[in-house]
């Protein structure tokens, strides 16, 4: 594997994973136009554990104050707003886990292909964009309950579609079910958490299953480089949603989609 190449998809990766911009769309210019080949499963799991590291150390007091609260229960102190929230990201899960599980050759045989990419990641910049107008415009906002949890659950079921992005179609769905834009994104990347881990853990029993021969001074390499870019990108990603919003990254996912469809057709 050659360790530039591995750096930069690593990279590429910390970047993307967090940015409602779509990993996957910006991972496959690479492998089209410089005619990169796939990586492989070990690199998919360095990098997953790299950005699931991230996540967990930049929300480490929040996930704190939710096993406290979840301990607290079992001792019988009652529920709490951290309790709560923790049912909410279980029970928002599962839609993506279902389909995962169900429809995982079909996504990866038939729609990781320039064009679904391309319209994908243009439509749900679209969205992206009335939702953020939706968020600019609105009188008042609405409180995190287990519908909107749920109905944010039921968004992020598309995320497994290349080039959705994971983390968009969550925001979309919480600033458009009334949600402003920091609780919108709080619940978007606390609800990552189980999806990377649960990625991340099903492909290293595919390479503990595979028995393949692993270069860990590169696998570490890439993890830390993922994890250290992916933790950059979450603190700037909300100091900017504040401060002008989602508009840039949706003028950014229209241009990708007009590079996506230029190079589909020439």
């Amino acid at each position: 594997m050659d360790v530039l190449q591995a750096m930069f998809l690593a990279f590429l990766q910390g970047v993307t994973e967090f940015l409602p911009i779509s990993s996957s769309a910006h991972l496959v210019i690479p492998s089209l136009v410089l005619g990169w080949q796939d990586e492989g499963l070990t690199f998919d799991v360095a990098v997953h554990v790299g950005t699931l590291l991230a996540v967990v150390l930049y929300y480490r007091r929040d996930l704190c104050a939710m096993a406290g609260s979840c301990l607290g229960l079992l001792q019988g102190r009652g529920r709490n707003e951290d309790t709560r929230l923790v049912l909410y990201l279980a029970l928002a899960t599962v839609p993506v886990c279902v389909v995962g599980f169900l429809a995982d050759d079909v996504i990866e045989s038939q729609l990781r292909t320039l064009p679904v990419i391309a319209t994908t990641t243009l439509l749900f910049g679209l969205l992206l964009g009335l939702a953020d107008r939706h968020a600019r415009h609105a009188a008042s906002f609405a409180t995190l309950t287990l519908g909107i949890a749920l109905a944010i659950g039921l968004a992020q079921a598309l995320a497994p579609v290349p080039g959705v992005s994971r983390s968009g179609v969550t925001l979309t769905a919480g600033l458009l079910l009334g949600l402003d834009r920091g609780t919108a994104a709080r619940f978007a990347f606390l609800l990552s958490i189980p999806v990377i881990a649960g990625a991340g853990l099903l492909k290293g029993v595919q390479l503990v299953q595979a028995s393949a021969a692993v270069d860990w001074v590169l696998m570490l390499s890439a993890a830390l480089l993922a994890a250290v870019t992916a933790y950059a990108c979450i603190g700037l990603f909300l100091r900017l949603l504040e401060r002008v919003g989602l508009m840039p990254f949706v003028y950014y996912r229209i241009a990708l989609a007009a590079v996506l469809y230029a190079l589909w057709l020439f």
